[in-house]
């Protein structure tokens, strides 16, 4: 009996490294994380356009100056016209906001691949304005339609500088593209999801 025990026990521990090895070997291997074309790809497909969006409003005033022409006659009486009848508007405008990035702008330079963790470089911040035509309140002009839809264009523009020059609405939007982008990339296989303006240079070999 005494000298069937390393029998034994030499035969348990094969057994347990054998039962180990086909466990390493039927195991499901981890899937392959896919490469930066797949990437560009799933990121157009999934989140074209990531934006944040929000609703503004404000009063504008705008007066027209007097159009030259190639007449100095025809700039007299326009500008006697313009002395005695100064056409002046004022508005309440209001405009719907989008600020965002344009995922379908991502290509192969902006993401790199490093085992577990991709970098994504985000492309420039976009900034659409639409007015609200149907709740902008006339509050006193005497403006024909041309110059109506010169006053209007005037709080587009004051909109768009107004929100570009924001930080706060900049971040915001900004949060949010980088949320969705982390969520896909992990959603992906990859552990390290790196958000930036500009791709980091590669990391070399020391």
């Amino acid at each position: 009996m005494v000298r069937l025990l390393p029998r034994v026990l030499f035969l348990l521990v094969a057994l347990a490294a054998g039962a180990v090895g086909a466990f390493l070997l039927l195991r499901p291997k981890p899937p392959a994380l896919p490469d930066t074309p797949a990437l560009v790809t799933r990121v157009r497909e999934v989140a074209r356009l990531e934006t944040l969006d929000v609703s503004l409003y404000k009063k504008v005033e705008f007066s027209p100056e007097p159009q030259a022409t190639n007449s100095l006659w025809k700039d007299v009486i326009n500008w006697a016209a313009y002395s005695i009848h100064t056409p002046r508007g004022r508005a309440i405008v209001f405009a719907d906001v989008h600020l965002g990035y344009d995922f379908g702008r991502l290509d192969g330079s902006s993401l790199r691949v490093q085992g577990t963790r991709v970098d994504v470089a985000l492309p420039p911040l976009e900034v659409q304005v639409e007015l609200r035509p149907g709740e902008t309140e006339i509050i006193g002009s005497n403006l024909d339609s041309a110059q109506t839809t010169l006053l209007l264009e005037k709080a587009r523009e004051a909109f768009e500088r107004e929100v570009k020059g924001d930080a706060r609405l900049r971040e915001r939007a900004r949060r949010s593209a980088e949320n969705t982008l982390r969520v896909l990339f992990l959603s992906a296989g990859f552990r390290e999801v790196n958000v930036v303006d500009v791709l980091p240079p590669p990391a070399t070999a020391g």
